[in-house]
């Protein structure tokens, strides 16, 4: 990925795929407030969990049979229950409470430095648990998501609940549908970010953070 004439790009190895936007980097647009807080499998009892496992089963036995399978043959007996808690585990995300995750993980602290893991803030005299921030992204990364969704989530979560100065996330990813099946570019890459409060308003502090991470490109 790389800048040209002041606008961003998103290049493969062999430099044939170039689709460009207008900044330097794909800044995405804030959301409505908490937007973040959405969850639909938070507080389901053990029979309502049993009975979307069961739900989820009879959908695998119909998509196996659609394609000319038969799910009661040996082989394919297990393979409904084992894909729908794949499934259900690969989005989890969506029984997580980001707010019980934090818990008391923060800490008051006359700090104004630049924390920066991708995720970078500037604290007002609070800072969290560095464990807790890889655990905010996975729960919004466990969910079925889009990278420019996934990206303002998890800065609009920590900007609510830290109330700092300001939050950067920035996302690089290789995205499969553009690997395995249409344009086929192995050395493709996506890179969004979300900047907001300090890093959103100083083109200082936002240039720092990308120094950090690596982005000057």
């Amino acid at each position: 990925m790389g800048a040209k004439d002041g606008r961003n790009t998103i290049s493969a190895a062999s430099g044939l795929l170039n689709f460009e936007c207008p900044r330097s980097v794909q800044e995405v647009a804030r959301p409505s407030d908490r937007f973040w807080r959405s969850s639909t499998r938070q507080g389901d009892s053990q029979e309502q969990a049993a009975l979307r496992l069961e739900k989820m089963q009879g959908a695998v036995r119909t998509l196996l049979e659609c394609i000319g399978e038969d799910p009661g043959r040996e082989g394919l007996l297990d393979t409904p229950s084992r894909y729908a808690k794949a499934l259900l585990f690969l989005t989890k995300g969506y029984h997580a409470n980001v707010e019980d995750i934090v818990n008391n993980a923060l800490f008051h602290e006359d700090h104004n430095e630049m924390v920066i893991m991708h995720i970078g803030y500037i604290p007002s005299n609070t800072v969290i648990g560095l464990s807790k921030l890889p655990r905010v992204a996975e729960v919004f990364s466990r969910r079925l998501q889009i990278q420019e969704r996934l990206t303002k989530q998890v800065a609009h979560a920590i900007m609510d609940i830290l109330k700092p100065q300001g939050v950067a996330v920035v996302m690089e990813s290789s995205h499969l549908c553009m690997v395995m099946r249409g344009v086929e570019k192995t050395g493709a890459t996506t890179l969004t970010s979300c900047m907001l409060g300090c890093f959103e308003q100083k083109s200082k502090t936002r240039n720092e953070f990308m120094h950090y991470v690596g982005v000057n490109r």
